[in-house]
């Protein structure tokens, strides 16, 4: 709603929030950091791009799933993720996402989503399917779907799945308002977020379905995370597997679409901010913001895992805090309303306000704090 009010990127989103209050400038200035963020954020996840086209690629030629055993896997994936480790597959990574992104919003990222989303559901669908059929996959899901009193009665559990929230749903103050200030006056924003989030639950259980029983058909250990479980453990797996070698074929095609098109996104808000700033065409603010990706990715290869721990901890609550601020703190009641309103039939409730107001910033204050604490809680 911010973006669609100012239809600016968010420095200059905030700059007129602030001039409310006689202060652009420092709008101006508070509106670069989830810029920056959204920068940063978007070069470590071009690293991770790197990785999983190299194993999408390893998939179709066999190299994926030729290691011998765990350590074998481990070995190859250490090899890959350290300092200059992967640097080829990480440029051409970075390039198919800037190309698409030249093409502009409706040509580009809008063309390049309809055929990645839909395609990342199928895929995932027949995977969720295959493991549903080997032998051992109950147990995967009574791991997914049991209960604990004891874990559901810990704040840590709630504490965890907010910045889950927070990370997985892009709510860092700077992505959501650069495409809302490419919408036009009668979208329902509203509707939008809710199926954004509807969505975001769907595809977060349908990963689930696939990875969880998939690892109990190996006799994995279920509670595997991070980086291992997807380079090391499922490829491990996917080996054991009958028919694993298809199965890792659709896995990591359908990781890959659906990683480019968070690629783009993170991309497009600094990328039209260059736009803006710097009042060059399209194609110059890619290849701009490009050069400077493919410089700092490389980089930070070997600390990458540190770099977006920086980032998840700080920068996303940091910025969507910020958003909230400029947006019900000083834009005011009146003019919230009158934006959250613009395209709907109906009214929306009267509760919005004060609920983003008195609890949703506060939220983000809260998820700041606690991920300095507790060393990241997304």
């Amino acid at each position: 709603m911010v973006g669609q009010a100012s239809s600016h990127r968010p420095i200059d989103a905030f700059g007129i929030a602030m001039e409310k209050k006689g202060k652009r400038k420092l709008g101006e200035l508070l509106g670069g950091i989830p810029v920056l963020g959204a920068l940063a954020m978007a070069i470590g996840y071009t690293v991770v791009m790197g990785w999983i086209l190299k194993y999408m690629i390893g998939a179709f030629t066999g190299s994926t799933l030729s290691p011998e055993d765990i350590d074998g896997f481990a070995s190859s994936f250490g090899g890959m993720a350290s300092s200059f480790g992967n640097n080829a597959w990480q440029i051409i990574a970075l390039a198919i996402g800037i190309t698409i992104l030249m093409f502009g919003v409706g040509n580009g990222i809008e063309k390049a989503n309809k055929v990645l989303m839909p395609a990342f559901f199928v895929l995932f669908i027949i995977l969720a399917i295959y493991a549903a059929c080997q032998p051992g996959a109950i147990e995967g899901y009574k791991y997914i779907f049991r209960i604990e009193p004891k874990v559901l009665a810990d704040p840590k559990t709630w504490i965890f799945a907010l910045g889950q929230a927070f990370f997985s749903l892009s709510v860092a103050g700077n992505g959501t308002l650069i495409y809302g200030s490419y919408l036009p006056d009668d979208e329902d924003i509203p509707e939008a977020a809710g199926r954004v989030a509807l969505f975001d639950t769907i595809a977060a259980m349908l990963a689930a379905l696939v990875i969880i029983p998939a690892m109990a058909t190996a006799g994995a250990q279920l509670n595997q995370g991070g980086p291992g479980l997807l380079f090391i453990y499922l490829p491990c797996l996917f080996k054991s597997m009958p028919g694993g070698y298809i199965v890792a074929i659709l896995f990591f095609v359908a990781v890959f679409m659906a990683g480019l098109s968070s690629l783009i996104n993170l991309y497009e808000a600094p990328i039209a901010t260059v736009q803006e700033k710097l009042g060059v065409g399209r194609k110059p603010a890619c290849a701009i913001i490009g050069v400077i990706a493919v410089v700092v990715s490389i980089c930070i290869q070997g600390i990458v895992s540190d770099w977006m721990d920086v980032l998840s901890i700080y920068i996303c609550p940091l910025g969507a805090g910020l958003a909230g601020i400029m947006f019900f703190w000083v834009c005011g009641k009146k003019y919230v309303e009158t934006q959250v309103n613009t395209g709907r039939e109906k009214k929306f409730t009267e509760k919005f306000v004060p609920i983003c107001k008195y609890i949703y910033c506060p939220v983000c204050l809260l998820v700041l704090i606690l991920g300095i604490l507790l060393g990241g809680i997304g």
